[in-house]
Formats: structure tokens, C-alpha cells, sequence
């Protein structure tokens, strides 16, 4: 697997956002409070009909979804959450002390991590920050990879779109075209793309 070196420049923007604003949507680099809860809305769709399931927020930050879904009085949802940044962790562990979180990183040792019915990745793939397109490309499969064997059901991520005036350089803008043939020929034929709630991304749902 890839050496953590080579995401790191991404964990370090994070780091500093958590520095600046602390635990809040802007800590975990979501400019607009509103569109943030759209998307945590976006990914718990992917289990909304579901019996209680288990669930890892990967790349949870300081817990927020977990925030959102007290707020919403949703119960059927066993939580845990992962972050490669302790001082998150550790936020989200004082706030949630009753909660399992992950400090680990998972390409590099996917055995301490064990299976889930459903794992969602709200903001993992949407910044790229110093790396070039093929680097995170790679690292991309390369955790779709890892974390579509550790599912039970689904899991769901989401990504920059294509369909804009322009791309920005610190953005992972991937093409549709890019993202089905990798899914179909390495992953799974099962999956569904949303581009239905307004803002410059997709998310993906894939099954098992």
C-alpha cells in the first residue's frame, strides 16, 4: 500500500482547519453550515431504510455526523468513527465518550479495523491539495479498495464533479467515466451515482 507520506499534505490541510475554527463545520473545511448538513442528509440516505446497522465515519473529524443524526432523533444507526488526526479524535471522544473511534490509518494496516454493514466517507475524496490527479486517483482505488471488503452492505462516498465552468486545483474533480469503469471492472456493478441535491459533487452508493 502507499506510504502515508504521500496523502500527507491532505491530513496536514485538515489539521489546520481543525486548528482555525475549531469543531465546527468550517473546522472540518465545509464553507457553508447549510450544505454541509446536505450532504451528511446525502450519505445517511444510502442506510435511511434500513433495520440498526453499524457504521464507520471514515474520516470522521470531531464527529459532526454524529451531531447531525442526534439532532434528527435518528436510532437505528450504530456508530463508530475514524480519523488519521489525534487532536479530532480526541475531540470527538470527550464529546462521545460511550462511542468506539479509530485513530489508525487503514492502508496501512487494514486488520485492526473490523467489518461494518455500512461505511461513509463524507469529504475524504474531495480535496486532493498537493498531490497531482494520478496520485489521488491511485490513493482513491486504492481505498476503495480496502474499505469495500470491510462492508456488510454499502458504503458511500463523495467526490468533486466535472460538470463545472472550471476546476479548481486543490479539488479531486473525477469524471463519471473514470469513476464506472473502475467500479464496474474492480470493484462492483452495483451502485448507484447521485447528482440530485445541488451542489458541485456527486456521491456514490456502492453495494455489496
Amino acid at each position: 500500500m502507499r506510504d502515508i507520506k504521500s496523502y500527507e499534505s491532505i491530513i496536514r490541510h485538515y489539521e489546520s482547519c481543525l486548528e482555525k475554527y475549531g469543531d465546527s463545520y468550517k473546522g472540518m473545511d465545509w464553507p457553508i453550515e447549510n450544505d454541509a448538513e446536505k450532504r451528511y442528509t446525502v450519505m445517511l440516505d444510502l442506510i435511511k431504510n434500513d433495520v440498526e446497522s453499524s457504521v464507520l465515519d471514515f474520516g470522521c473529524g470531531t464527529a459532526l455526523l454524529l451531531d447531525f443524526i442526534k439532532r434528527q432523533g435518528i436510532e437505528n444507526i450504530k456508530y463508530s468513527g475514524l480519523d488519521l488526526i489525534e487532536k479530532s479524535i480526541q475531540i470527538a471522544n470527550q464529546k462521545f465518550p460511550e462511542v468506539t473511534f479509530y485513530c489508525h490509518d487503514i492502508l496501512q494496516d487494514q486488520d485492526r479495523i473490523p467489518k461494518f454493514d455500512y461505511i461513509v466517507l463524507n469529504g475524504v475524496f474531495t480535496e486532493k491539495r498537493e498531490l497531482e490527479y494520478e496520485e489521488m486517483l491511485s490513493y482513491f482505488k486504492s481505498m476503495v479498495h480496502v474499505l469495500f471488503s470491510k462492508i456488510e452492505k454499502g458504503m458511500a462516498f463523495n467526490v468533486m464533479s466535472k460538470a463545472v465552468d472550471w476546476e479548481r486545483w486543490d479539488l479531486f474533480h473525477l469524471s463519471t467515466d473514470v469513476l464506472i469503469d473502475f467500479l464496474a471492472k474492480e470493484v462492483s456493478r452495483n451502485f448507484i451515482i447521485r447528482n440530485d441535491y445541488g451542489l458541485y459533487e456527486y456521491t456514490v452508493y456502492i453495494y455489496k
